[in-house]
């Protein structure tokens, strides 16, 4: 079998794909964002801090994020994506709120509730990853108090390279990746607030892989920050 010497699309190991992300896409909503990276685009939109119904699910103490990931449906590779969300959709919208609810106060807002809806029209692996990174933005463009945003990214070991922002080629790759770490960093601290694993690899690897997430999370940072910046520039 042939080696993985040279990524599918010729990008370098730790490279990025291109990258676009703006805030105020959605008029009606409370805050919204679109981030693209490669193929895979998502839209995020946050409604409240606003009374939650039914009233046996509010916290006297605090308001609670809830997430909803939506995959549309012939977003993917060929394949119609069921509507309506399934487990899948439900362990992403968990894992979302996990990664986002460290940077977020809901104190202020007791029995109350923040909703933030993303869709994808368009994937390319990285969904989970994409869907956070707009889900975060959205909730700054709402005006949430917030310590941080929240970036994250997926990185893979193919054979014997650690690979930054798979594809779906390489996600499907024969040999594989033997393993897919979706991260999601809080960039000022270098906090994790997301790491899953699907495979196995080495506790040095590991440290590896989780670095080479750090690093790229730092340029998605930027921008990240650079749309919402833009957005306010704009606003004046």
């Amino acid at each position: 079998m042939m080696a993985y010497e040279k990524r599918f699309d010729g990008r370098k190991w730790d490279e990025l794909r291109p990258i676009e992300a703006k805030v105020g896409v959605i008029p009606n909503a409370d805050g919204s964002a679109m981030f693209k990276i490669g193929s895979t685009v998502a839209y995020a939109a946050v409604y409240g801090p606003r009374e939650l119904h039914p009233k046996f699910l509010q916290n006297p103490q605090t308001g609670i994020l809830r997430c909803d990931y939506n995959m549309l449906p012939f977003s993917g590779h060929g394949e119609r994506v069921r509507p309506g969300g399934g487990r899948r959709s439900r362990e992403i919208s968990m894992v979302m709120e996990n990664a986002l609810l460290p940077v977020l106060d809901l104190k202020d807002y007791p029995n109350s509730v923040v909703d933030v809806f993303v869709d994808l029209p368009q994937t390319d692996a990285g969904t989970r990853c994409a869907a956070i990174c707009a889900a975060s933005m959205a909730l700054a463009d709402a005006g949430l108090s917030m310590k941080d945003l929240v970036s994250a990214v997926a990185v893979g070991k193919i054979e014997d390279k650690i690979v930054v922002d798979l594809t779906y080629e390489e996600d499907a790759y024969e040999a594989g990746p033997g393993t897919d770490l979706p991260v999601a960093v809080l960039p000022s601290s270098g906090k994790i607030t997301l790491v899953q694993m699907d495979g196995e690899v080495s506790a040095d690897d590991l440290k590896k892989m989780l670095e080479a997430a750090k690093k790229a999370c730092r340029q998605i940072y930027e921008i990240q920050k650079e749309a919402l910046k833009e957005k306010f520039r704009r606003v004046k």
